[in-house]
């Protein structure tokens, strides 16, 4: 008997260091948990994406609404005085403004006191308020346009304790956790409350400790069994042996869920003071920081801007408890009260009001950057987009597609689009309109819809031409007589004009601003298809296209993006530049991590763009698109191509001017005919964007080897100045005709004719 409970102890002694050694075992890899999250990476930081700052200068272009819009874009405020960083106050045309603090890539920028004044559209005074010197720049901090979030979307702005008012800590404490400066983790009274309440089959509960919180948040599930509590409270335990209460709770302010955004959700103080009152967390009153408090205890129930009632309540309730604790006097808590929520009433920001300009972004980061690194490590990106460029493209597609259903008594929705412009100086793209629903973040017209471009391709075949000027010059005559070609295992194909007439003999130059498909074809046929291809490919395609007799009018499909990169080069003077959207990347503290220099090949001669360049003017100035020519001034020298598919499918406009150059597509998604051709569909609503945008003049300096020379264009031969329906050409050195015409230079008759004329003009 002895012996067996001699045996019976020592199993149980077994037994009970085995426990013992499992609980230690199972306490060592928690603590190995704790401190690995802890003093690691706590959060994942989403990409941030800012669009081009706004540097106002004397001299700037720059309407009072476009500033206005700029400021609403911002989040400025507009007040009485204007004396906080991110006010404003219009006095007739002077606009007093406090610039906000910023980290750029070249140094932080300090908030700025000044006035801007304005007269006819362009700011002429910026000063500063103080009465110093006056001031050549002032730039604003850039919008904020979109993240690019961690897998569960959370987004946050990290602060420091030091940052956090003291109300806010003190209403913490009095709600949450009014032991927490006192207790090592855990609370044994509210231990006490849940095992009484779970024991009890009421519920699993129990005033859980701020530590146990984070921890909760942090490393566990939202499961309520009594294990996950146990696993909980040893946590906490641990957690407080290794840190200070000034760690766990700037980590808890960070890290608590206090709303949502959309399909992002809001974490931490910092993001949702910005988030709710549109402020940084240190300038948050009393009454704000207990409405912030209140929600935690369920961000949706109590959210200010569904159900004002219930957060003010809430709020309110903070507040008394805060004078429980005798963190407030009565008068303090009367006045904060008495307060109004004070929540900013503002668009959700969670999806970015530019889906497409983003998707490019992302495409562009993801030749460089990780995935996790752009959804985890808080990097800025600095883009090239303009806001003004993006609202006037957004509303041009969206009302001239309206515009253009009704009038055709199509059915509204039916007709899409998408816009892409570009700075032809530098290759950045200012604008990218992904459909006629810009903020529909899905399918990107601008980027993935590959449609054939019809004559949009007619330049690239003319350019091919022009870089064998002993052979074709912009007066050399072509062919556009019926033709028909042959092909082998496929029937005849006879290409037609779009006014189903033939011409006969006619200048190259106006083959392309009347866009004659058949001449067209014949000149791309006596060229070889293939190296039209291949400048495609040099102009900016970077993959191989089919070479068929029927790509030589736009049968193979681009997307409107490589549309754009093609047309760039030819915009730029024949020097290829990589579109890009992105300037610089800045790590989480403001380093500067990757720039996006430009990267500039010259791909074309200088004289045969020039020369395609002239005929594109051409073709606004007295072909295809002549109505551009009636709605904008001439002296904007437009340059241009409009292109229409088969069936009218696709209509196209493809146009530069000194500054800008747009693409524009118009079409169905379900690639039924719009009835629409370039000049009746796209180039409306190219018209309409450079209408509001005011562009700069296009105005073209002659390389070295090109000179100018007057021809008479019936019979492409050497004409004068005076004499009737003579045209000015400019020509590479030694490629203009050298027989005259009978009003030429040299022609006696001519000659005689002309003086008489000069005399009595």
């Amino acid at each position: 008997m002895a012996k067996r409970r001699i045996t019976k102890i020592k199993l149980f002694t077994a037994m009970m260091l085995v426990g013992i050694l499992a609980a230690g075992v199972y306490i060592v890899s928690l603590d190995i948990a704790v401190r690995a999250r802890f003093e690691g990476k706590k959060f994942a930081l989403p990409a941030r994406v800012y669009a081009r700052p706004l540097e106002i200068y004397p001299g700037l272009k720059l309407t009072l609404p476009a500033l206005t819009a700029e400021l609403a874009l911002l989040g400025y405020r507009q007040t009485s005085a204007a004396q906080e960083p991110g006010t404003y106050r219009w006095r007739g045309r002077e606009l007093d403004l406090v610039t906000r603090a910023f980290v750029f890539g070249d140094g932080t920028q300090d908030p700025i006191s000044c006035t801007v004044s304005f007269t006819d559209g362009r700011v002429v005074g910026l000063t500063r308020r103080d009465g110093r010197a006056n001031l050549d720049l002032v730039r604003l901090d850039p919008a904020l346009i979109g993240g690019i979030y961690p897998g569960e979307n959370e987004d946050r702005v990290l602060v420091s304790l030091s940052e956090v008012p003291q109300s806010v800590v003190d209403a913490l404490i009095a709600v949450e956790d009014r032991r927490f400066f006192s207790h090592h983790g855990i609370d044994p009274r509210g231990i006490a409350r849940a095992v009484f309440m779970t024991v009890s089959g009421k519920s699993v509960q129990g005033g859980s400790t701020l530590t146990q919180q984070l921890i909760k948040n942090f490393y566990l599930t939202a499961e309520r069994t009594l294990r996950r509590k146990f696993t909980e409270m040893i946590m906490a335990l641990l957690l407080e042996m290794h840190y200070s209460k000034q760690d766990i709770l700037e980590t808890y302010l960070n890290e608590v869920y206090l709303g949502q955004d959309g399909n992002r959700s809001i974490h931490g103080f910092g993001l949702a003071s910005s988030f709710f009152f549109d402020k940084p967390l240190p300038h948050l009153s009393l009454s704000e920081g207990a409405l912030l408090v209140g929600m935690l205890k369920g961000p949706a129930y109590f959210s200010p801007r569904n159900h004002p009632k219930r957060a003010l309540d809430r709020r309110n309730l903070v507040l008394k408890q805060m004078v429980e604790t005798g963190f407030i006097t009565e008068q303090q808590c009367l006045a904060a009260t008495s307060a109004p929520l004070g929540v900013v009433d503002r668009p959700a920001r969670g999806t970015s009001p530019y889906p497409a300009f983003l998707g490019l972004i992302h495409r562009q980061l993801q030749r460089d950057y990780r995935d996790e690194d752009l959804r985890s490590e808080g990097l800025q990106i600095f883009t090239t987009l303009d806001p003004q460029v993006q609202r006037v493209a957004e509303k041009a597609l969206q009302q001239r597609l309206s515009q253009l259903e009704k009038a055709r008594g199509m059915k509204s929705g039916v007709l899409q689009g998408a816009v892409l412009v570009t700075a032809t100086q530098d290759a950045e793209v200012q604008a990218c309109v992904g459909g006629r629903d810009a903020r529909f973040k899905g399918f990107n017209r601008a980027l993935d819809a590959k449609r054939p471009i019809g004559s949009l391709i007619k330049p690239v075949v003319f350019l091919t031409a022009l870089q064998h000027p002993s052979h074709y010059t912009l007066a050399t005559l072509l062919d556009d007589t019926p033709l028909v070609l042959k092909q082998a295992g496929t029937g005849d194909w006879a290409p037609q004009n779009y006014d189903k007439r033939f011409h006969g003999r006619v200048p190259l130059r106006m083959a392309l601003a009347h866009s004659y498909n058949v001449s067209t074809v014949r000149l791309g046929l006596a060229l070889g298809v293939a190296p039209i291809m291949v400048n495609v490919q040099r102009l900016g395609v970077d993959r191989e296209l089919p070479a068929f007799a029927s790509s030589l009018l736009g049968a193979n499909a681009l997307s409107p993006m490589e549309v754009t990169q093609v047309y760039q080069t030819i915009a730029s003077g024949g020097f290829r530049t990589p579109l890009r959207a992105i300037r610089e990347v800045l790590t989480a503290q403001g380093e500067p991590l990757q720039r996006y220099p430009l990267n500039v090949e010259q791909v074309i001669e200088p004289g045969p763009n020039y020369l395609l360049t002239n005929a594109m003017q051409a073709v606004v100035r007295e072909g295809t698109a002549q109505g551009l020519y009636n709605r904008l001034s001439p002296e904007l020298g437009i340059a241009g191509k409009t292109g229409t598919t088969d069936n009218y499918r696709d209509s196209w406009f493809a146009g530069f001017t000194g500054d800008r150059l747009g693409v524009v597509w118009v079409g169905r998604d379900d690639n039924e005919s719009t009835g629409l051709t370039g000049a009746s569909g796209a180039m409306g609503v190219w018209g309409d964007m450079m209408v509001a945008l005011e562009p700069e003049p296009l105005l073209l300096a002659a390389p070295d080897n090109v000179e100018s020379v007057w021809i008479e264009p019936a019979s492409g031969l050497l004409s004068a100045a005076g004499c009737p329906d003579a045209v000015e050409l400019p020509f590479i050195v030694g490629s203009a005709p050298t027989g005259r015409s009978e009003c030429g230079p040299r022609s006696l008759g001519g000659s005689i004719k002309n003086w008489f004329k000069g005399i009595f003009q």
